[in-house]
């Protein structure tokens, strides 16, 4: 994955005048290289500076998020298997908001694809869901093309400390109710 990474961004660092449409199509390529957005948005304030780093970035990061939901309506068996999954992992009642998915996009562990259905379970239609798209993507993409370098040196204690306070302002701003459907609640057990 890092040599992978280190060609793309050396082609993208030599591109000249076409390096930006290069930086945002290796965004619409990063599913299928394994990049992490969180490379791509250290590696964007590196390249061409913290605020176009982030502005390319979310430009990036929105048009990858509106591919995956036009793949995702094109192949709805492959989007219900994320579906899936994220109702393992998450749970199937639990719902995220926009800025509750903004905060959880700054975590470097947690999927990108499926915070993604996450907002496609609340936004239902492509422009409500390209909206909370883009509104989502803007914190990640600032605070990693501004602090991309300074990221590498933070020790492993402020790390964690970090993580924990960006997890109580998730638990702080979820949905305080949620919705069971009349026919699961009224399911016949067999």
């Amino acid at each position: 994955m890092d040599q992978v990474g280190s060609v793309m961004l050396t082609v993208v660092a030599t591109g000249g005048l076409f390096a930006p449409l290069l930086f945002i199509f290796l965004y619409l390529l990063r599913p299928a290289l394994f990049l992490p957005v969180v490379f791509l948005c250290i590696s964007g304030g590196i390249l061409f500076g913290a605020v176009a780093g982030t502005i390319l970035s979310v430009i990036g990061i929105t048009a990858s998020s509106l591919l995956f939901y036009a793949i995702a309506q094109r192949f709805p068996r492959s989007a219900n298997r994320i579906l899936m999954l994220k109702q393992k992992l998450i749970g199937r009642h639990t719902s995220f908001t926009t800025s509750q998915v903004a905060l959880m996009r700054l975590v470097p562990f947690i999927h990108f694809h499926i915070l993604s259905v996450c907002l496609m379970e609340t936004n239902r239609n492509w422009r409500s869901y390209g909206k909370a798209s883009f509104l989502s993507s803007i914190p990640l993409a600032a605070a990693y093309s501004f602090a991309g370098t300074w990221l590498r040196y933070l020790p492993p204690a402020a790390i964690g400390g970090v993580m924990i306070i960006l997890l109580i302002c998730i638990y702080l701003m979820r949905k305080k109710e949620f919705t069971i459907k009349w026919e699961e609640f009224f399911k016949e057990s067999a």
